[in-house]
């Protein structure tokens, strides 16, 4: 049995082993204070454990979710708006650069107006030669030369583009006079004669005529 001794108030209490020592308590006699510490965790008076903090982010998940959308449209849009820059430019570039063609300038040519072509003229019909001209022309190519100086006496011929091979007939008029009886009866043979050279028939009769009408000559053809 213990031996008991009376309370003093003013003896500082000797804490028993295990038990946590107070703030404000003394220590035991002999001993050095010690610093005080509080109640351990989960005890009344204890200090209280500190709560890991949560980040920005986790506590504002709404706000977070809100900026991510955004910030992806601006990439989307920073993208897109690289590429229509990139398209815009090359076709200022292709839009600036003058196309490049192979054409050669024109060459200078003279100021003066040029003159318009002259049409050129339709070469005039030929003019259908009458029968005296044709027998004349014949007489000019083929005669000798008393017939062409007789040729230049005709004033007229009929009846030589008539041909029916049956009875055809020739007139051929002069400017000479006097008739068969006159001095240019000569004439008139050799103008039948080169007449019967120009045209053929199987039975022709032409007549050489003076300027009075009367017969110089005839012969057949």
């Amino acid at each position: 049995m213990s031996q008991q001794y009376p309370f003093n108030p003013n003896q500082p209490q000797q804490p028993q082993q295990g038990q946590p020592q107070y703030q404000g308590q003394q220590p035991y006699p002999g001993q050095p204070q010690q610093p005080y510490y509080g109640a351990p965790a989960g005890y009344p008076g204890g200090p209280i454990p500190p709560q890991q903090k949560k980040s920005w982010f986790a506590r504002h998940k709404v706000l977070t979710a809100v900026g991510g959308v955004f910030a992806f449209l601006v990439i989307v849009g920073i993208a897109a708006g690289g590429g229509d820059d990139s398209t815009s430019k090359t076709s200022d570039t292709a839009a600036s650069t003058p196309a490049k063609t192979d054409a050669k300038p024109a060459e200078k040519t003279d100021d003066k107006p040029t003159a318009p072509a002259k049409k050129k003229e339709a070469p005039a019909p030929k003019k259908e030669l009458s029968q005296a001209e044709q027998f004349k022309a014949f007489i000019d190519k083929n005669g000798t030369a008393a017939e062409k100086a007789a040729a230049k006496h005709i004033t007229k011929v009929q009846g030589a583009d008539e041909t029916n091979d049956i009875m055809d007939t020739a007139d051929v008029y002069t400017d000479f006079t006097g008739g068969m009886m006159g001095p240019h009866q000569g004439e008139g043979k050799l103008l039948a004669s080169a007449f019967a050279d120009w045209k053929s028939s199987k039975n022709g009769l032409v007549t050489i005529y003076d300027k009075a009408g009367e017969i110089l000559s005839n012969g057949n053809y």
